[in-house]
């Protein structure tokens, strides 16, 4: 499974604390994250973690082209519900991506905790189904003359 993270700033200590304490689930799984997010997570927690941009920087716009995409399996994004960010448009577009390709989604500890039970009881294998990634390479398009 391909999974991707996100944390506004008052969230990446809640966010970190989470991985450290499934680093035994989310090891086996590829994971990406917005920059400080994934820094900050890897660090802390040894996991192998693709960085994208950092959120301001447009890393949150390049995991949504990866949900666009079908590449993203499941999406962990806490964010500060008290203060809302400027950016806050980009998020109501990453979660209606997240509608359209059927994503799951966690903005909470709570619905994390609940996604990564199932994702280690194999509820979400299903993905795989939807998204192989084994999948052969679209064979080129012919030259039009």
């Amino acid at each position: 499974m391909n999974i991707a993270l996100i944390a506004h700033d008052v969230k990446k200590e809640l966010m970190t604390q989470f991985c450290i304490a499934y680093v035994g689930t989310l090891s086996k799984h590829s994971i990406c994250a917005t920059g400080t997010t994934g820094k900050i997570v890897s660090e802390a927690s040894g996991l192998n973690i693709q960085c994208f941009l950092a959120g301001e920087q447009g890393g949150e716009q390049q995991i949504a082209s990866r949900v666009a995409c079908n590449e993203i399996d499941l999406l962990l994004m806490f964010g500060d519900p008290l203060n809302p960010r400027p950016m806050d448009p980009i998020e109501a577009d990453l979660l209606r991506l997240c509608n359209v390709h059927n994503v799951p989604v966690a903005t909470n500890i709570a619905t994390a905790e609940a996604l990564i039970h199932a994702l280690e009881r194999g509820d979400l294998d299903w993905r795989d189904i939807v998204n192989p990634k084994d999948k052969p390479a679209p064979a080129p398009e012919e030259p039009v003359v």
